[in-house]
């Protein structure tokens, strides 16, 4: 336990200047789920199928999140993670994800569309990203463009994987 405590504290911490977040987000209408489309996998994530993270605010202004996947394959057996997600910030932009007590690990809002149906969370860091859509697929043009997107955020996008998703 303690060795995990200790990769979420590193996870925790950015040496880099802090990255720009989308100006205001509606935090009741970004509550939902959000299909990951591609990601800079953590180690929770690797060989991760059907991966969906569900948000729901609390009446104590936290956010409950449940993130489900199926470990290894479409139908590999479900994985369910539920950390608590701290807003930092009044633009709700900038939250605090918490595997484990007391880390918060950064977790930021860097890009929604008007719609609320794509976004791209990322970290000061560089070292983790998320694009995720409220769909499980998106278009070949839409999903190039949110790459591109991460890439001027100085990320590496040769490490960004797609996901797969069952077909619904």
């Amino acid at each position: 336990m303690t060795l995990l405590a200790a990769v979420f504290f590193l996870l925790g911490c950015s040496n880099q200047t802090p990255m720009a977040t989308v100006e205001q987000v509606d935090i009741e209408r970004f509550m939902g789920d959000w299909y990951v489309i591609a990601n800079i996998p953590t180690f929770l994530e690797k060989d991760a199928y059907n991966p969906i993270e569900s948000y729901r605010l609390d009446t104590d202004g936290t956010v409950a999140t449940t993130f489900t996947f199926n470990a290894g394959a479409l139908d590999g057996e479900q994985k369910v993670y539920q950390p608590r997600g701290f807003i930092r910030d009044s633009s709700n932009a900038i939250w605090g994800m918490q595997f484990i007590w007391p880390i918060k690990a950064d977790y930021r809002i860097v890009y929604l569309d008007k719609e609320y149906q794509y976004t791209v969370i990322g970290r000061n860091n560089r070292d983790y990203v998320w694009i995720m859509a409220r769909a499980p697929q998106i278009s070949e043009e839409r999903y190039m463009a949110l790459e591109s997107f991460v890439a001027e955020l100085g990320y590496d996008i040769t490490q960004l994987q797609k996901a797969e998703h069952s077909a619904r």
